[in-house]
């Protein structure tokens, strides 16, 4: 992802933004993989508090089931995230900013984009669904790779 975004790091970071570049980066936070190689915030700021957002997650995705109140609290933040992920690309969209700053704006908009995903899929299940499917998968091919050199090896020493 990073290579798409043609924010140019060897000039000076005082350097604002480009038309151009402003728009590579919005196309990029709605591209279908924007989230790949992109991180939860560890905090961000909601209101006067600082909110453990990664933590949150993280937590969240150890749970083998979650309660009403947690799924209630998910909704919360979801809602909350999203007001703030729209703030901050209507910020990256209108504001005059320096290369430095808009690709730090990309990023935690990118991350905000990425945490809500994760916690609509926490609280549908698909997120464990996956996890097991993936699991299994890999299970099979470990398998069929170990199937796959006992073959070699008995063709080998006949």
């Amino acid at each position: 992802m990073e290579t798409s975004l043609k924010v140019n790091e060897n000039e000076s970071s005082n350097k604002y933004l480009t038309n151009e570049e402003r728009k590579q980066l919005l196309a990029a936070l709605h591209s279908r993989l924007f989230w790949v190689g992109q991180y939860i915030p560890n905090i961000i700021e909601i209101g006067e508090k600082n909110c453990h957002l990664h933590n949150y997650v993280w937590e969240l995705i150890q749970k083998e089931t979650l309660t009403q109140t947690e799924k209630d609290s998910i909704d919360r933040y979801i809602e909350i995230i999203s007001k703030k992920e729209k703030v901050d690309e209507k910020e990256l969209e209108n504001q005059s900013l320096t290369q430095e700053e808009a690709k730090a704006l990309y990023h935690e908009t990118a991350g905000l984009l990425r945490a809500t995903t994760d916690l609509k899929e926490i609280e549908d299940g698909t997120l464990k669904e996956n996890e097991k499917t993936f699991q299994e998968q890999f299970a099979n091919q470990r398998i069929q790779s170990a199937k796959l050199w006992l073959e070699f090896i008995r063709n080998v020493y006949k």
